[in-house]
């Protein structure tokens, strides 16, 4: 598993809203400029957020975006899951993956069943407010 650009950006964009502190909507311009990140990539990432309902939004004037969540409610997990196509850390593990014709007899699968449970239980005990506690510590869940 690798996370992408997409996915890492994601979280930057979301730690970002949750540390405006605001009720008011940010606007895309404005979180671009902080996150040095070009508006019309942003465009797409916010895109995936609003559809996955983590953000709202609002056009014209005022407008912008806004979490629909407290940073304590939202997780790592929930942001990745939404901007990467798979967490999995092998292709026989993700959602949409053709049966194996060697599941029965495959003597690593529960290794790999074992590490995606533990990825998905750690990225679901990391939320926005945990990372932005201090941003030089890591998190650190029990897992």
């Amino acid at each position: 598993m690798l996370i992408s650009t997409r996915g890492r950006y994601s979280l930057r964009v979301m730690i970002d809203l949750a540390e405006q502190n605001s009720d008011r909507y940010i606007p895309l311009k404005e979180i671009a400029a902080r996150q040095e990140i070009s508006e019309k990539y942003l465009e797409s990432i916010i895109k995936l957020l609003v559809k996955g309902k983590l953000l709202t939004g609002l056009r014209g004037k005022g407008g912008g975006y806004k979490l629909t969540k407290s940073p304590d409610q939202c997780t790592v997990g929930s942001i990745l899951r939404l901007t990467e196509e798979s967490l999995a850390p092998v292709s026989c593990l993700e959602a949409d993956a053709p049966s194996c014709p060697r599941t029965s007899s495959c003597r690593t699968l529960s290794l790999w069943q074992g590490l995606d449970k533990v990825i998905s239980d750690y990225l679901e005990q990391v939320t926005l407010a945990d990372l932005m506690q201090d941003s030089h510590q890591a998190a650190k869940p029990q897992v």
